[in-house]
């Protein structure tokens, strides 16, 4: 039905924004910047990117957080900053609640991680350049479908890392 790239903490990186949005620009109908992009906001290179405003973020006019809808659901996208994502996803989930989200989108951590908590899927896609707790430079891809979402997570170098992909069943939200 739909799919989502997720990507964060690019950290300056230019040339492998513009390979994913070239490489998936005819299959993905939503690309998601949880931030720390350090690219102005009116960089060619983030052209078609929903991108929000991270700790690293100076120039621009990028926003704090992103709403926006796609195939029934509701995605939240911050960067996680503001939340104290690194202590707890306790803050990013109350704020996730006040705007009713289903997907909560945010980076940050620099972690690569996906969870559901109290009906909504949390998706940290980990950085494209400095990843912790892991070596590989990762995104994400959300690919909806009628009854399911099936997360795919990607090595930027290496491609799909299949041990990692998960099915949520529509049922799992709240």
């Amino acid at each position: 039905m739909a799919k989502v790239l997720i990507v964060s903490d690019s950290h300056g990186l230019r040339s492998e924004l513009e390979q994913l949005r070239s490489r998936y620009e005819h299959e993905v109908d939503l690309f998601l910047h949880c931030g720390d992009s350090e690219l102005s906001s009116d960089d060619q290179v983030l052209q078609g990117f929903s991108v929000v405003r991270g700790n690293c973020d100076f120039g621009g006019a990028f926003s704090n957080e992103v709403t926006c809808e796609l195939a029934g659901l509701r995605f939240f996208v911050v960067h996680g900053h503001l939340h104290a994502v690194k202590s707890s996803l306790i803050n990013l989930s109350l704020r996730a609640e006040e705007v009713n989200a289903n997907v909560v989108c945010f980076g940050h951590t620099h972690i690569l991680g996906a969870e559901m908590v109290r009906g909504k899927l949390f998706i940290n896609p980990g950085s494209l350049l400095l990843p912790r707790g892991r070596r590989e430079k990762t995104y994400c891809i959300l690919d909806i479908q009628d009854k399911s979402i099936e997360l795919h997570v990607y090595d930027f170098e290496h491609g799909e890392m299949m041990d990692l992909r998960r099915t949520f069943d529509y049922n799992e939200f709240g």
